[in-house]
């Protein structure tokens, strides 16, 4: 099997999520350059997520039976475009367009490079080549951000999207000539395509994403104005503090994972989202310290990237037969819950006129997805009590 195509399907990746983290890590500057407020500067994050979340399944749906090499090539030339855009940009106005476009072709790209990668190896293989692309896009905060920063303070923050369009425009060109034709899916009843969201498990589920999704977003959105402004972390370190996160996030993951086949889903959600709970409701009592601050955000970090394989198997064992469309949904969900976050978050700095009070804001929220959650299981065992019963009637 050639790996090098599914390479650059992890390449690209990369980029468009970088294409999407980085802005978070270059707020401030964009902020300054562009003339606006921080909370409006946040709302690039806003538009981004809603795009993706909300363009995603329309488009996916409409290109279903398009051949998935032309679909990823189309995407990424759409994405070139936003960075190109995003390259030229003077005004907020200009911006704001380039991130909703780039929004869209992320999203489209996301999801047809994680379902062209299970057809371009066998069965026995499909699990890492997926992680493949999973790596790409964990490495877009573990390097990507840092870059972003690093070239900000070389350059300016445009340089990053310019940058952007050179390296997508060399992996598009190697994917035109390396990726082989891949058929499109058959096309599915829009009725069937979305009755798994008739199962309550399945629906509060989502709602735990949402949720917890928009409880990072309140501070990752404006990670880098906290981190200076509110803990008074020197501007120089601000590189290496960001490329030790993406380190944890990616090490999270892995631990996450891990803690799944040890101890079961429920578990670990419950644990994770308890101690990103416990670590943002702290986080502003122990600003007169940088170091507890920066352990603090470390370990908030970790219990973010820890929860995603919980809730991903979570959501496969209620729906297994329907765990793509659940998954693609759960994709939209999390998008939603960080334009929600980066919404709510800029809100409140635009009301404090600071953005030391968001951890609480983020810890509200993460009490509440564990709300959600407890009562996702709750049903999960009214429901497996339900079908053992019905199972028992029909034996007798």
């Amino acid at each position: 099997m050639n790996r090098l195509p599914i390479l650059m399907l992890a390449l690209g990746a990369f980029l468009v999520g970088t294409a999407e983290l980085v802005v978070g890590g270059v707020l401030h500057a964009m902020a300054e350059d562009l003339g606006v407020s921080i909370a409006l500067a946040g709302q690039f994050i806003t538009a981004y997520s809603l795009s993706f979340a909300l363009g995603t399944p329309i488009l996916i749906a409409l290109t279903s039976r398009l051949g998935r090499k032309s679909l990823l090539l189309g995407s990424l030339a759409v994405f070139i475009a936003g960075s190109l855009l995003s390259w030229a940009s003077t005004g907020y106005a200009l911006m704001l367009v380039s991130r909703i476009i780039l929004g869209l072709s992320a999203g489209v790209y996301t999801v047809v490079a994680v379902s062209s990668v299970t057809k371009l190896v066998p069965p026995e293989r499909m699990g890492g080549a997926i992680s493949m692309i999973a790596l790409g896009f964990g490495s877009a905060m573990a390097l990507g951000v840092p870059i972003g920063i690093a070239i900000t303070g070389w350059w300016s923050w445009q340089a990053i999207f310019a940058g952007l369009a050179a390296v997508s425009l060399a992996v598009t060109l190697l994917l035109l000539r390396l990726l082989p034709q891949i058929e499109g899916d058959a096309p599915v009843p829009f009725r069937q395509r979305f009755s798994v969201l008739g199962n309550p498990v399945i629906l509060s589920g989502l709602l735990i994403s949402l949720l917890q999704n928009g409880s990072n977003s309140v501070l990752l959105t404006y990670l880098t104005p906290y981190l200076q402004e509110v803990l008074h972390l020197d501007a120089s370190l601000l590189g290496a503090v960001m490329l030790t996160l993406g380190l944890v996030g990616m090490l999270g993951s892995r631990l996450g994972g891990i803690g799944v086949d040890r101890w079961g889903s429920v578990f670990m959600l419950v644990s994770t989202i308890a101690f990103a709970a416990v670590t943002l409701g702290l986080l502003p009592l122990v600003t007169a310290s940088l170091t507890a601050g920066l352990l603090l955000v470390v370990l908030w970090f970790s219990s973010l990237f820890m929860s995603a394989p919980a809730l991903q198997t979570y959501f496969i064992q209620q729906a297994p037969q329907s765990s793509n469309l659940v998954l693609s949904l759960n994709l939209s969900v999390i998008h939603l819950g960080l334009a929600a976050g980066a919404g709510a978050g800029g809100a409140a700095v635009n009301w404090a006129s600071t953005v030391h009070y968001n951890p609480w804001i983020g810890s509200l929220a993460a009490l509440l997805s564990l709300l959600a959650a407890f009562v996702s299981f709750s049903l999960r065992k009214r429901k497996a009590g339900g079908g053992a019963l019905t199972r028992a009637a029909a034996r007798t």
